[in-house]
């Protein structure tokens, strides 16, 4: 082997943590070929390439038709390239014609009925951690050890604001939400959990003022006051944060990627405030930077991985690039597969080792890092980082 294809293959073994998956513990492997197939980012590629929205309602033989059509035509993508990548090295495939599509089929559902596929894909690339948010996912079956669980509360702040904004006395109400917030935090920890996650939608206020939480105080500013009262109790109970950025709904029914420069400027007063772990995942490719800025200002800020419009190889280079140059590498997580099958997971961070393998490589090339330094930082994106904010120990 080259010396390129050695590096690339050194990074493939670095042990990983996936710090955000949709994975079901009991349901951890693809039942079919379109389990797979089927995948929400592939499927967004496919339907550009011509594939029918309401291809899973199509007679097999004319899905089969739809997918290969559409997939020559998207060859260019990046998750036409993971899920040819699946196929090829997990079950020696290569996705050519109907017959394939067919043989395809055949080896995911034998492979599902393996007790240990999913600790074996797992450890093709040393995966030896996912995080989870549901409770009710996080007992792997069949493999080694567990999921993390990071407890999402993006659906309770909803209905923490409307019932503050709906109450005659809302300074009461965001008392009584303050109680509850305390005792869900205590519960998580109580649960073992490192801390939370939560998403963000779109906001006017800002962390540095104090809102007076009267009648007719907006709902921007009774988010952020209890987003004031979320990081006491997570720096009470000792937890940290997982704050996801850049997905709107607000301008349409679909999710759309906003480039706001302001979104994370506006948290800042929280990052000073208090003295909480916060893990800043963005979606959006001009916060990439911004997250970057706020982990170099603020000691307890890190950089996650790339989320949703972010998981692009020209989003990722640049991320690389910045996070290089302003911050240890134990400041930084690189791994969000965000799958919903263990397969998928596998793909999208063997996407993710192979541009970290090919970034850092250039890097060394370039005389910028040596070799040595060009590990450690590869091991803390992957690893070590994610490893530390979470207490996450082997069992």
């Amino acid at each position: 082997m080259t010396a390129r294809e050695t590096w690339i293959a050194e990074v493939e073994g670095i042990e990983t943590l996936d710090t955000h998956t949709h994975l079901v513990g009991d349901k951890l492997c693809a039942q079919s070929f379109w389990d797979i197939a089927h995948y929400f980012w592939l499927n967004r590629e496919m339907q550009a390439g011509g594939y029918p929205a309401d291809a899973a309602e199509l007679p097999e033989k004319e899905r089969i038709e739809a997918f290969m059509k559409a997939y020559r035509a998207t060859r260019n993508t990046l998750m036409n390239w993971t899920v040819t990548h699946i196929f090829k090295q997990l079950y020696g495939i290569e996705l050519r014609d109907e017959r394939s599509v067919y043989e395809a089929d055949e080896a995911v559902r034998a492979s599902a009925q393996q007790a240990g596929w999913a600790q074996q894909v797992a450890d093709k690339l040393n995966v030896r951690a996912f995080v989870v948010n549901h409770p009710d996912h996080a007992k792997f079956v069949g493999m080694k050890r567990d999921a993390i669980l990071l407890p999402r509360i993006d659906g309770k702040l909803p209905q923490w604001i409307q019932a503050i904004a709906a109450s005659a006395q809302p300074e009461e109400a965001y008392e009584e939400a303050q109680q509850s917030i305390d005792k869900l935090f205590a519960s998580y920890r109580a649960q073992g959990c490192p801390g939370v996650m939560t998403t963000l939608p779109a906001f006017e206020a800002s962390a540095n003022r104090s809102y007076a939480l009267k009648a007719g105080a907006t709902e921007d500013q009774i988010l952020m006051m209890l987003l004031h009262a979320v990081c006491e109790a997570a720096e009470r109970h000792g937890q940290m944060l997982q704050i996801f950025v850049g997905v709107e709904r607000s301008w349409c029914g679909m999710a759309t990627p906003v480039n706001d420069p302001l979104k994370i400027v506006k948290l800042s007063g929280l990052f000073e405030r208090y003295a909480v772990p916060f893990e800043l995942v963005a979606a959006s490719e001009l916060n990439n930077l911004d997250i970057v800025q706020a982990a170099w200002n603020f000691p307890n800020v890190h950089t996650g991985g790339q989320w949703w419009f972010n998981f692009r190889a020209s989003t990722y280079r640049d991320a690389m690039q910045y996070r290089l140059e302003a911050l240890p590498a134990l400041k930084s997580s690189l791994i969000v597969s965000d799958a919903r099958c263990i397969e998928w997971s596998y793909g999208k961070i063997a996407l993710v080792k192979r541009l970290m393998a090919e970034f850092l490589f250039e890097q060394t090339e370039r005389g910028w890092i040596d070799r040595e330094t060009a590990l450690q930082v590869a091991r803390g994106w992957l690893y070590e980082s994610a490893a530390q904010r979470y207490g996450f120990r082997e069992q």
